[in-house]
């Protein structure tokens, strides 16, 4: 029977299905999540400190990296982008990464990115989901396929979105010309290459040897299911 349903049984002290369970899930995630990072939250991690039974977690949001999606506001799916910028040539992964980045701007999904960004500037547990959603569900996969040793993956990892984070911010927050109207080709052939050196060039020491992560999720030790298999 549906735990939905009005004739369901619910375990004691779990909340039944309800008009406010989606939301005490979401509610229930975004702390895990902020707080514990991607990784370590678990869905029944979320249905415990929600109070509901798992099956309601999945019967909502369906995977884990869905129930993520949802908590981050995210403006797009990253199983739909990442197969695509996986599959460029390993010499133009920068290229590709910066060009579905501007897809993404630059198409109406674009308004929310910008909203979700400014958020971020202002509320501590929007940033920490902004971090965990760039850092596990768009650069993991990246880093993970280009086979990067692990030491250096955090710091080409940050480097890179410093430019990706960057351009938007310069494109469609401030606004500033001549990037603002520039063509896509354009920020392409002069931004992806940047990005390419951070991913697989040499880079100076001092850049690789930081003092290392010391926040939940901010590592980049494995690839996301997502792209691959899916999480349950």
């Amino acid at each position: 029977m549906n735990r939905d349903s009005p004739g369901a049984h619910p375990r004691a002290g779990r909340r039944p299905g309800n008009p406010g369970t989606r939301e005490a899930i979401l509610a229930a995630a975004r702390h895990l999540f902020a707080d514990k990072g991607y990784d370590s939250a678990s869905i029944r991690a979320v249905a415990t400190r929600a109070e509901v039974d798992p099956a309601l977690v999945h019967h909502y949001f369906g995977t884990k990296d869905k129930l993520f999606l949802a908590c981050v506001s995210a403006p797009f799916d990253p199983a739909d982008l990442m197969p695509k910028v996986l599959a460029a040539p390993r010499a133009e992964l920068g290229d590709a990464l910066v060009r579905a980045v501007l897809d993404i701007w630059d198409s109406p999904a674009g308004s929310a990115a910008a909203a979700l960004l400014g958020s971020s500037l202002n509320n501590e547990w929007i940033a920490r989901l902004l971090r965990e959603f760039l850092t596990t569900q768009v650069l993991r996969p990246v880093i993970e396929h280009l086979g990067i040793d692990e030491q250096e993956a955090p710091a080409r990892a940050a480097l890179a979105a410093t430019q990706l984070i960057g351009l938007a911010v310069i494109r469609h927050v401030l606004k500033l010309e001549p990037v603002a109207s520039a063509p896509p080709d354009h920020l392409v052939a002069a931004t992806g290459p940047t990005v390419q050196r951070y991913l697989t060039e040499d880079l100076p020491a001092a850049q690789l040897n930081g003092p290392g992560p010391t926040k939940a999720g901010s590592a980049l030790p494995r690839a996301p299911r997502s792209i691959s298999q899916g999480t349950t």
